[in-house]
């Protein structure tokens, strides 16, 4: 399947100008991508927004049964990427048919009990706790020291955990969701987390997400109960950190939006929504494979074959953004959440909205006038193909005292 001209999906391009880099893969190869992955190992990227639909929509033909890939026998055992495309993994991911059905309902049945009401309580008390520790000092980096800590500690208290042990699992989730060297190290934390967790909760149950699954009538076992914590909470709580991160950035940057930094409310919504179309957190996602040999946006792809989810790229295809300059208003036909059975599931979609939208506001109400404190052309984006988010956001304002 390598083709000489494949193109490394990783190097700091991904990290300072991705938009231009998918520009010139649509140019050079067209709507499905050869790529390389760590260790040269193949792939392909699905740019086009129709081609992306076909795949996502096509459950069949492309399956998430990473058994398969025709590449295992080329994966070494410590292979960096293993926590994103892992073989054998019994979680929702990687469940197909109609057990991935009931699976899906368990999992929507127990975030669609979150009272909504209280999730915002959540998010508003913990962001207000954030930007108390902060609002003394007149700046702050917004990324390390409030958008990378707010996801998690929601929803680590909608599962049942205790506050005290929110910092460990951010650290845990960051380190695997990178996929560098501590990848590893990170989901092994993350898994025996979510298994004292379920461990006390068939114990002791109460009102929680955790809860909520163990009462599921289904059948799943405990192990798989966990395989899908893990997958909730990493899906959960990083692109809703860099979707804070991503819309304040807009927002302290782009003329369209200023109006929102004064009091306004509306625009907060809509540059989310500009985010997820033009700057999506979750740039790119492994994957599907190939179930009999097939063809693709010209491409002969051979049974067996991963086929990467360029979700970036098919937001920005041309024959969809006819004009990129134009706001998106409240059109939401992208694939920020996925597209077919393994979207992302609706409620999920709420719980990460709710985070996001209450943890910008409280910044705007707490901090009337913010400004970036360097030259928005020096901010920087940490170096993952994955998911796109800044390494930093310093901001600086008028003290205000804590509450």
């Amino acid at each position: 399947m390598t083709t000489p001209d494949a193109v490394p999906l990783s190097g700091p391009r991904f990290q300072t100008e991705p938009a231009r880099l998918y520009r010139e893969m649509r140019r050079d190869h067209g709507s499905v991508v050869p790529v390389l992955l760590d260790g040269d190992i193949p792939a392909w990227l699905v740019l086009g927004y129709r081609e992306l639909h076909q795949v996502t929509g096509d459950p069949v033909l492309f399956s998430r049964d990473s058994d398969l890939w025709n590449q295992w026998e080329n994966i070494p055992e410590d292979w960096p990427l293993l926590p994103m495309i892992g073989r054998k993994q019994p979680s929702i991911l990687y469940t197909v048919g109609e057990r991935h059905r009931q699976r899906a309902a368990m999992v929507s049945d127990a975030l669609e009990a979150v009272d909504p009401f209280e999730m915002r309580g959540h998010a508003e008390r913990f962001a207000d706790e954030l930007i108390d520790a902060l609002c003394a000092a007149g700046e702050a980096d917004l990324i390390a020291q409030y958008a990378m800590l707010l996801p998690v500690r929601v929803l680590a208290r909608l599962y049942g955990f205790s506050d005290e042990e929110g910092p460990g699992l951010v650290t845990a989730l960051n380190d695997m969701i990178d996929g560098r060297e501590r990848a590893l190290a990170g989901q092994a934390h993350l898994a025996g987390s979510m298994a004292r967790l379920v461990a006390d909760r068939r114990k002791e149950p109460a009102d929680d997400v955790v809860s909520r699954m163990l009462a599921d009538d289904s059948g799943f076992s405990d192990e798989e109960i966990v395989q899908d914590l893990m997958v909730m909470m990493a899906a959960g709580h990083q692109p809703t950190a860099d979707w804070i991160g991503n819309s304040l950035r807009l927002m302290l940057t782009d003329d369209r939006f200023a109006a929102s930094l004064f009091g306004g409310r509306n625009s907060v919504a809509e540059a989310m929504n500009e985010v997820l179309w033009e700057d999506t957190p979750t740039q790119n996602v492994a994957g599907r494979w190939a179930a009999r040999d097939t063809r693709l946006g010209g491409r002969a792809v051979r049974a067996g074959d991963l086929l990467l989810l360029g979700l970036q790229g098919a937001n920005s295809d041309p024959q969809v953004r006819t004009d990129a300059s134009e706001l998106t208003g409240g059109n939401n036909a992208h694939f920020s959440f996925g597209h077919g059975e393994h979207r992302c599931p609706f409620p999920a979609q709420e719980v990460a909205e709710v985070i996001a939208r209450t943890g910008i506001e409280v910044v705007l109400d707490r901090l009337p006038d913010i400004d970036l404190a360097v030259p928005a052309d020096s901010l920087t984006r940490r170096p993952s193909p994955w998911l796109r988010g800044l390494t930093r956001l310093p901001v600086r304002f008028s003290p205000v005292p804590a509450r």
